[in-house]
This record gives C-alpha cells, structure tokens and sequence, in this order.
C-alpha cells in the first residue's frame, strides 16, 4: 500500500518587513501573519483556476519591454491634481503641489514612521475583512511589503479630480503601492489612474465611505503590452454612500483586477464596470465579490471584453446577499466578443442569496461580430476594418454608460478609436 502523500507546504513570502511606527508595523504584521497562513496563490486554488499567478509570485519580475507608441495624454482637458509615480517611486518635480481644499493628501512614506495617524484605522483594515471568505494572498502581501501609496481623507466637495499617474521607465521595474482613501459624512472625490506602472504591478486601494458620500473612480491601464498586474479596490459602504468604478484595459501580457465591496449601510449603491481590449498573449482578469449586509442596496456589475488572435478573457462576479439585506438589487452581466476562433472567455458568475425580498440577476454571452451588422455598414461603402471599429464600440457602450460624466465618457470612448486607429496602423 503506497504511502498517503504529504500535503504540499504553501509558498510564502520571506521578505523581512519594511520599518516604521507602531501603527503601520501592527498592520503588517497582521498582513504577514494572514499571507502565512494562505501561502502566495498556486493554480489548484478555486479563484485562480482560470488564471496562473506565477509570474505574479515569482521573486524576480519578468522583464517588461517599454511602450514606445505616441500615445495622447488622457483627461489632459480636465482640471485635475497630478501625483506621478516611476516605476512605484513618488516623483515630486513632476507632480502637482498637494494642497487641495477639503483634501488632505499625504503619502505613505512621509507618515509610516510615525506612531498615531488617522490611517491607523483604515490601512489593512479592509484588505483583512476582504480574505473572508475568499483569500487574497497578494493583496495581504502589499499590506505586509507596501512603503509607497497615498492617503487621502476628503472631508467635502473636491474641488477638482486627484489624478495618480504611473509611469513605467524600467524594463525590471517591481512596483507596490498602497492607497488608503476616506471620505466623510457626504463628501465628494473624483480619482483618476493611469499608465502601466512599472514591469509588474502589484497595488492596494482601501476606500471607506461614510453616510452621503461620492467617489467616482476612471482608471486606465495600458498600452505597455508585455507589463503584469495584480489589483486590488476593498470599499466600504455606509448609508446612502455611493461607489463607482470603471477600468478601461488596454494590452498587457496579464492583468488581474479584484473590487470586493461591502454593502455596510441602508440605500448604498456600488457600480462596477469595466471594458478590455487586446491581442495575442493578452490575459485579462476582473473578478469582483459585492456583499449586500443592509437594506436596499444597488449594485451593478457590467463588464465587456474584445479578444482577438487568441488573447483571454475572464470574468469571476458574485454577489452575496446576507440575510437582512432585504429589497436589495443586484445586476451582473459579462459578455465577450471575439473577433477570431481562437480568443476565449472563461466566466464564472454567481449569486449567493439568503433574503426573499430581492431582485437579483446575472448573465454571460460570448460572440463573434454580428455578420448582418457588418454587412449593413459595408453594404453603405464603409471598409471592413471601420465597420468592424465601430460594431466593437457599439458592443463596449453598455460598460462604458456606467461612467455617470458626459465629458469622461467622450474622453473613454476618444482613447477606443484612438486605439482601434492605432491598431490598423
């Protein structure tokens, strides 16, 4: 009789933890402590089935060649607070003054040294609620290994977006930033992200609302295309706070992208939405988990993806409703057009739902081009490549509408045609 085999010990991270005050010290250790206990993400786990983390774990970051394109600089119209980041390093000569009324903006290293900070009660607080009940290793591993992020508390009206910018100059470049944001009793924020960050990207964003308040959040990842990335947004929602967030991807060897969200408060409402687009070795991953925990709670998840010459697609949504969460409303929809026979879309959407007095949906579809379409618009003497653009706008419209500014939309749907334009050459 052969011998049972042993159970395989799970990969951890050895490096030491960074120094600084007894608040930030606390928090990665909590962080260290919950990474030893998953050990880093291995493809047999159930959220990672559909995407290897290897080269996210990986101790050495595979090398990233730089974009090289002349690519316009994005929300360059809007009036907006610039904090650049090189390859995860904060470059002060290239970033606006941090003054901003109602904002206090302070970055992560200026403050970890020291002993008390309003972020005591926020950095890795929501990270460590979010590992239930699924685990995130990676972003436990940014709370433990972070030094560089910023933390905002808006206690108004922001006058203008706080736009983060993150540039990548290092083909070897490892970055790790964390981002702690909170907004008061009926504040307001704009966020704007953009640029592909550095060779490997790992990134943490904690975002707590308290009653009333509004964050809207526009991030924008690309056009470096061998680069990697692992995200992570943890929010919480208090009464009538309102979350919304929509990612525009562009290239990128692999990207992942997790929003796990609570429904905290009475008459919350959480958008989530995003559209990708890319080629070849492409791989991208959104995987969200909504927690509705009161009454009344909105959410909606809408995400759209183009996929060509064998590029991957995935899509892993859920939505838990708690028993209390009674008249809650929860939508999800993931759809993928792929424009050749060897592009996939792997999608695993789900509800979880313990009260009786909901409205609750999900739906996924895969497709090709609707040939009828294409023959109307070429039958009208447009060229087969700009009726094919325009049936791919057509199709990432429903995901780019969650964007609630008029001006922002027409901003998104400019950096598509720019990119399908490009594309042709």
């Amino acid at each position: 009789m052969a011998a049972p085999k042993a159970k395989e010990t799970p990969a951890v991270d050895t490096r030491p933890l960074p120094e600084g005050g007894v608040w930030i010290t606390a928090a990665r250790r909590a962080a260290q402590a919950r990474l030893a206990e998953t050990g880093l993400p291995q493809r047999r786990d159930e959220y990672w089935k559909f995407t290897r983390p290897d080269e996210l774990i990986d101790p050495k970051p595979p090398r990233a060649a730089l974009f090289r394109g002349d690519v316009p600089e994005v929300f360059g119209t809007v009036d907006r607070l610039r904090l650049v980041f090189v390859d995860g390093v904060f470059d002060r000569e290239a970033s606006d003054d941090l003054a901003l009324e109602w904002v206090r903006i302070e970055r992560l290293s200026d403050v970890s040294a020291q002993d008390i900070h309003w972020a005591r009660d926020l950095y890795g607080t929501l990270e460590a609620r979010g590992q239930n009940p699924v685990p995130r290793p990676l972003a436990a591993l940014n709370t433990a290994q972070a030094r560089e992020g910023v933390l905002i508390h808006v206690t108004g009206r922001a006058p203008r977006p706080i736009h983060l910018v993150y540039v990548h100059e290092s083909e070897v470049s490892d970055a790790m930033l964390h981002h702690c944001i909170r907004l008061e009793e009926g504040a307001e924020l704009t966020l704007f992200e953009t640029g592909p960050a550095a060779a490997r990207f790992n990134k943490v964003m904690e975002v707590d609302l308290a009653a009333r308040a509004t964050f809207h959040h526009l991030r924008i990842q690309g056009p470096d295309h061998e680069r990697r990335a692992i995200t992570h947004i943890f929010a919480r929602l208090a009464q009538e706070a309102v979350f919304k967030t929509f990612t525009l991807t562009v290239n990128g060897v692999l990207t992942r992208n997790e929003c796990v969200i609570e429904m905290a408060g009475d008459d919350a409402s959480a958008h989530v939405a995003g559209a990708a687009i890319g080629g070849g070795n492409f791989h991208h991953d959104d995987t969200v988990f909504i927690t509705h925990d009161a009454l009344r709670g909105e959410s909606r998840q809408v995400f759209k993806k183009v996929l060509s010459n064998g590029a991957t697609g995935v899509f892993q949504g859920k939505i838990l409703v708690k028993p209390d969460a009674q008249k809650t409303d929860g939508y999800q929809i993931s759809q993928s057009l792929l424009l050749d026979e060897d592009s996939q879309f792997l999608a695993k959407p789900e509800l979880e739902i313990h009260a009786d007095d909901v409205a609750c949906s999900h739906g996924s579809t895969s497709g090709a081009i609707d040939e009828d379409a294409l023959y109307y618009l070429r039958s009208r003497g447009i060229p087969e490549p700009i009726a094919t653009d325009l049936l791919v706008i057509s199709f990432l419209a429903e995901a780019v509408a969650e964007i609630a500014d008029e001006r922002l939309r027409e901003e998104i749907i400019g950096h598509f045609e720019a990119w399908l334009e490009r594309r042709h050459g």
